[in-house]
């Protein structure tokens, strides 16, 4: 299987880990609009490794019933994280990061979760699984003539936000997204990341701002999700203004970024 592509920030050699970051869906590594675009100041004093994943930006396309998959994520991530790197995701690429993590926690220097996508490790919350249910029936019923750009328009206006420009990028991030293999039913061991030394950090948005619809659908299913998986894995939850935190709020990301890396270096 071909190597997916990353863009790299930073320096060529460093005495401190780099970072990998994994974005989450309709997005690639250095995306200013979803992905992490606005965290490249960070790679002023260590490598940057911004992943994209499968079926997203420069990396080749997933072959087989999904156009991406968590599990094909994490092994992309573990050849990535080389001899050690710090660990970042956000939403489907929180999941991807959890599981390469569980994987090989020897190659990990630190693990910081966004918004982590996998509302199945809080099914026994009400809320979450609500929206699970709907969340499986929304995908089984995914009409089979919905082309790329009807889908990135529904997901969009669909809880009141404003559509994303078509551009012939987030139009093949959609196309995949139409294809996952849901993130949200992932199986993910909780134990290793628990029992790992490295410190974590899991960030969520307060969803201020967020259109109602939106904060229902998405925001309340997700900030339950991560204070599940903050509180399971032994790690620090970190609240910020807002529903997209690395974007919305890069300048308090990235310093906790910094600074979780900093602590983690000086091990």
């Amino acid at each position: 299987m071909d190597r997916v592509s990353s863009t790299i920030v930073g320096p060529a050699e460093s005495d401190v880990p780099p970072a990998v970051l994994v974005h989450g869906v309709l997005a690639w590594g250095d995306d200013e609009t979803y992905g992490f675009g606005r965290q490249r100041p960070l790679g002023a004093s260590r490598r940057l490794i911004l992943m994209d994943r499968r079926g997203h930006g420069d990396s080749p396309d997933l072959d087989g019933a999904h156009r991406t998959d968590y599990e094909v994520d994490a092994a992309d991530i573990v050849e990535l994280l080389g001899d050690g790197a710090h660990l970042v995701g956000h939403s489907y690429g929180a999941v991807a990061a959890m599981l390469a993590a569980a994987e090989r926690p020897d190659l990990v220097r630190s693990l910081c979760l966004i918004q982590p996508g996998c509302l199945k490790v809080a099914e026994s919350e009400p809320v979450v699984a609500e929206n699970l249910a709907r969340a499986r029936a929304s995908q089984a019923a995914l009409p089979p003539e919905l082309t790329a750009e009807d889908y990135l328009r529904l997901t969009t206006e669909s809880v009141g936000m404003p559509p994303a420009e078509p551009t012939p990028k987030r139009l093949r991030a959609a196309a995949t997204s139409m294809r996952e293999r849901p993130c949200w039913d992932a199986d993910i061991p909780l134990e290793p990341l628990a029992a790992a030394p490295w410190p974590k950090l899991v960030v969520i948005g307060d969803w201020a701002g967020a259109p109602d619809e939106y904060k229902r659908l998405a925001g309340d299913p997700l900030t339950i999700t991560a204070r599940v998986v903050a509180n399971r894995i032994d790690g620090e939850l970190l609240e910020v203004p807002g529903f997209y935190p690395h974007v919305q709020q890069p300048e308090t990301v990235n310093e906790a970024l910094d600074e979780l890396w900093s602590r983690a270096d000086a091990r």
